[in-house]
């Protein structure tokens, strides 16, 4: 969808702001820039929009080089948000998101619907905030409505600058939180600026760590943090990377281990007679078709009757497909030496802390040697 060939920006005072760049983003994929102040990661984002011309090499977005579009219209098929905003004073909220629309020529009823319809989309009733001023709202609902208006006229492409880097922490996460729930229903092709790694990471499909004006390497997150490239990546990423590399392993059912198991409709002396016999403390209960109930101590068990009626309720537990990171800080809230995994409500097994450690020594490996992850052998793993 975008395709940079042999880009390069240099300045009249002889400033090289990018040099020949040639990358791909593929349609519906969503690319982190990421790397440190002036090293020409928002150069290459404002060129694909025409903001900043580039010296030589070409740029082409959906197979056309946009040196030959008029760089008004070219804009208006691509959507722009950046940290500030940018959202007009003198505008509703509505009025602000259906800019873009008008623009094009939409009859004001179709383009304020459209309006309506975003601003639901990124979670703002247009009931209750559709008739307000930009002063009116937060940070984050603002950056919200500037994500709206971006995606108003239903562009392919959307361009980001630093979009969540002017709310405080807990509300970024929030944001970014809302625009993965919302890229996965509208897949649009992302370019995305920061200078935040564990952003660059939570975010991105693929991810390039940019160093003076060149991309150092342009791979998955879990292939910077798990093989970076070279020294320069090592260092950017963070002698921490093997923590962020846990925001982006996810739990597969092999990672998992099979604790004893009672049924709701068991008696208890049957379940702890079984229990004994295997040295086991206590068992996950389970209803008869396999869905997760609780949990039942063996001491639990000699009061006797059916183990339905000595259930505890599991707090920890976590869905499969969940990064290692969930699972992780799961196991410190609860104070717990596992969680449960489910896929909805059945139970698919636990995950320990030994299994969490090899499922992210597994991971590391795999990228290493370009295999699946079930195609790594625990020896190999054990042996790294």
């Amino acid at each position: 969808m975008i395709r940079f060939e042999q880009v390069t920006k240099r300045y009249p005072d002889g400033t090289t702001a990018v040099d020949d760049l040639s990358f791909e983003v593929s349609e519906g994929e969503l690319v982190t820039l990421v790397g440190p102040s002036g090293c020409g990661k928002t150069t290459t984002m404002m060129m694909v929009n025409r903001l900043i011309e580039p010296t030589s090499g070409r740029i082409l977005v959906d197979g056309e080089d946009i040196a030959a579009v008029d760089p008004v219209q070219l804009r208006r098929r691509i959507g722009y948000v950046i940290q500030q905003v940018g959202l007009f004073p003198h505008r509703t909220v509505l009025d602000n998101t259906a800019t873009v629309p008008s623009l094009l020529g939409w009859k004001r009823a179709k383009a304020r619907a459209r309006a309506a319809e975003l601003l639901e989309l990124v979670g703002l009733d247009p009931h209750t905030y559709g008739r307000r001023y930009p002063e009116q709202l937060s940070g984050g609902q603002r950056q919200r409505v500037g994500v709206a208006r971006a995606l108003a006229a239903d562009p392919p492409v959307l361009l980001m600058d630093e979009p969540f880097g002017a709310v405080d922490p807990v509300v970024r996460e929030q944001l970014q939180d809302e625009f993965l729930r919302m890229q996965a229903a509208v897949r649009k092709t992302v370019l995305l600026v920061t200078h935040d790694i564990e952003e660059a990471v939570r975010l991105g499909d693929r991810i390039a760590v940019y160093g003076e004006g060149r991309i150092e390497q342009f791979d998955t997150p879990g292939a910077v943090l798990g093989a970076p490239a070279n020294g320069y990546v090592a260092s950017f990423v963070g002698a921490d990377r093997g923590l962020k590399r846990l925001s982006v392993t996810e739990i597969e059912p092999d990672d998992l281990e099979q604790p004893p198991v009672a049924r709701v409709d068991e008696p208890a002396e049957r379940a702890a007679r079984r229990l004994r016999a295997e040295g086991a403390r206590w068992a996950v209960v389970l209803d008869t078709g396999g869905d997760l109930r609780g949990w039942v101590g063996i001491d639990e068990l000699a009061a006797g009757g059916a183990v339905g009626d000595l259930v505890h309720r599991m707090t920890a537990w976590v869905p499969v497909g969940a990064p290692l990171k969930q699972a992780f800080g799961v196991m410190l809230q609860h104070d717990a030496g596992w969680v449960a995994v489910l896929d909805g409500a059945r139970f698919l097994g636990v995950l320990t802390p030994a299994k969490l450690h090899e499922a992210l020594r597994r991971s590391v490996d795999a990228d290493a040697q370009g295999v699946a992850r079930g195609q790594v052998s625990f020896d190999s793993v054990s042996d790294a």
